[in-house]
């Protein structure tokens, strides 16, 4: 087998160089200081590889084993764990502040379904016209939604505004 990528390839077989290795067999075993030479023929006798574990070690410590099938099983537990890993969104919630209770209920329901996924959110209110003047309103039902989902959630950022909207961000509790 070639080593093709040094960075984070053990050295294996003929690439080791060494003269003097401890060697662990398949079946986690010592056995004892050998040469190289010696560790080589071993390998080959039972068809496996002759692995590098720690070049640190005095002498450095070397392992029979299958590396085709080593690193295929490394790969897979990498897959499963980036697999099982959740990446946090950030999901936004859209209002004016002259929302209604019922269609007000729903956004706190949404947010509330997205932060137990563990995701953060966004509330936005948004402005049209002369609505910018209420402001004061749209941070009082910022707050209320932020209060109702207090169970959840943490304020990670208070509202303020932005242009023509006023938006708060909220993140799952721990």
């Amino acid at each position: 087998m070639r080593n093709r990528n040094p960075r984070n390839v053990p050295p294996i077989n003929d690439n080791i160089r060494f003269p003097d290795v401890r060697l662990i067999d398949i079946d986690g075993t010592q056995l004892g200081i050998l040469s190289h030479r010696e560790a080589m023929q071993l390998a080959d006798e039972r068809n496996l590889d002759l692995v590098l574990v720690s070049d640190k070690a005095d002498p450095p410590v070397c392992r029979i084993m299958d590396y085709g099938k080593y690193k295929f099983e490394q790969e897979k537990r990498a897959r499963e764990a980036r697999k099982r890993q959740h990446n946090a969104e950030v999901k936004e919630v859209k209002m004016r502040y002259k929302i209604d209770d019922h269609d007000y209920n729903v956004r706190v329901k949404n947010a509330q379904r997205f932060l137990q996924s563990g995701d953060k959110v966004k509330a936005t209110i948004m402005f049209r016209g002369r609505e910018i003047q209420h402001s004061d309103l749209a941070e009082q039902l910022l707050r209320r939604m932020a209060k109702d989902l207090d169970a959840v959630a943490e304020m990670q950022q208070a509202p303020k505004r932005e242009g023509r909207n006023m938006m708060m961000m909220l993140s799952p509790k721990k």
